[in-house]
């Protein structure tokens, strides 16, 4: 199934990696939840994924269906499910993805300060943009360098220190 560059995006990210038996239950849900996934009675082209074992993006492409209120609201309890089932954070955005190593790595944001402030994360550190808004977006601007992210302006100081 092809997806417009422009479909809608939403990313959720664990506080925690998923070990591989969760990763396959999580898709198993994630997987139905799409296939009967609607708006105002209209199927929605939908998927769903999970990258690097942290991240669940959903993808509507809007072509066909536009994501709605309710049927948004839908999509938040599922997450809210699996939250529960499986005992992460989904909806903490203070929470800070990067990478170091090609290794993904999930830390709160003092704790992401402290590393900033002692050189272990420093300008080029790839960080996550969970704020993008479509699946173009996704492939070119959710890996970027802490330099040229939404992050450099929160941790500014600590970067210049």
């Amino acid at each position: 199934m092809t997806f417009s560059p422009q479909s809608r995006v939403w990313i959720y990210q664990s506080n925690r990696q998923f070990t591989e038996k969760e990763t396959q239950e999580i898709q198993q849900q994630l997987d139905a939840f799409t296939a009967q996934w609607t708006a105002h009675g209209h199927q929605l082209k939908a998927k769903a994924e999970i990258r690097y074992g942290f991240f669940i993006v959903l993808i509507v492409d809007q072509d066909s269906a536009s994501a709605t209120g309710c049927s948004i609201d839908s999509s938040v309890r599922i997450l809210k499910e699996i939250e529960n089932t499986y005992g992460v954070d989904l909806f903490d955005r203070f929470n800070m993805a990067y990478k170091l190593d090609e290794q993904v790595y999930v830390n709160t944001k003092e704790d992401f300060e402290t590393l900033i402030s002692i050189k272990k994360i420093g300008p080029q550190t790839i960080v996550f943009n969970n704020l993008v808004q479509n699946l173009a977006e996704l492939e070119e601007k959710w890996e970027v360098p802490l330099e040229n992210s939404w992050h450099k302006s929160i941790f500014a100081e600590q970067l210049s220190a």
